[in-house]
């Protein structure tokens, strides 16, 4: 299905250079960027221009959007989003949507990655030493600063900062002038190393993803779609809210196909039973 395609991957940030290796590697296409496309009026993290979309949505826009301006009939994109882990609340996380949607055969596949190998931060400082001692725990200069006036302004921002000399210019400059600085990591693909794997590791995800093939028509992406609890309790044999069995689904042909017991197990422990624990 992808074999000597040509891939466009909608980036104006460098991530086809986690990318483009992969899926060349695994689908056998041939990725290519265009430069000139301007993926940043959908959005950017420093706040300039605000995401009105989920963050989903907002990868699949940039998807058509490219598409459209280049005609080409496979594109892929990513987009990002930072805050508390959905489940650890007080650990920072990094999430990352995926799309690759193919024209041609009226197909879309997604995937998303959360990690907490993040440097997501910020802070006011009013020092040069409080600046120095933030960008050592952002790793900086190997991931980049953004120093601005003050939070969520933009009326005076340096963004892409990855030596001292400049951070600290602009910190006497920006302090002498307001009074107190702003300092966040840039979380920009390019300027983010550990962004950067998030990505690949969502790339990662994506060929696994087509890797599992439908039984029926062999198009690309049989997932899960449904997860039907009912897992039996050890000892009352009652049916507990642990999964019983995956339902997989092709999204061309329809076809279904349920997987008893999907955790290697045929039953539950009794702590989990509402009727042996309640």
């Amino acid at each position: 299905m992808f074999q000597n395609r040509k891939l466009l991957i909608a980036t104006k940030h460098g991530k086809e250079k986690v990318i483009q290796p992969l899926l060349e590697a695994s689908l056998r296409v041939e990725c290519f960027v265009v430069p000139e496309l301007d993926t940043d009026q959908f959005g950017t993290f420093s706040g300039e221009i605000p995401r009105t979309a989920a963050p989903d949505e907002a990868a699949e826009i940039k998807c058509r959007y490219a598409m459209e301006k280049t005609g080409v009939d496979l594109a892929i994109a990513s987009e990002g989003s930072f805050g508390s882990h959905p489940q650890l609340f007080f650990v920072p996380a990094n999430e990352e949507w995926l799309i690759l949607i193919d024209q041609k055969n009226s197909l879309k596949w997604k995937v998303k990655k959360i990690s907490t190998v993040t440097n997501f931060s910020s802070q006011q400082v009013n020092s040069a030493e409080a600046l120095k001692a933030f960008a050592a725990t952002a790793q900086f200069p190997s991931h980049a600063l953004i120093l601005r006036d003050a939070l969520e302004s933009s009326q005076d921002i340096v963004k892409g900062i990855h030596d001292l000399s400049t951070l600290l210019h602009h910190f006497e400059r920006m302090y002498a002038a307001y009074g107190s600085v702003w300092v966040e990591t840039d979380m920009r693909a390019m300027h983010n190393p550990m962004r950067m794997q998030v990505i690949a590791d969502a790339t990662q995800l994506l060929i696994e993803k087509l890797s599992a093939f439908c039984p029926q028509c062999s198009t690309p992406g049989f997932e899960v779609v449904n997860a039907i609890p009912g897992l039996p309790c050890s000892a009352c044999s009652q049916p507990t809210r642990s999964v019983k069995s995956y339902v997989y689904a092709c999204q061309r042909c329809s076809y279904q196909q349920t997987l008893l017991f999907p955790n290697q197990k045929e039953t539950e422990d009794p702590m989990y039973c509402d009727f042996c624990n309640p």
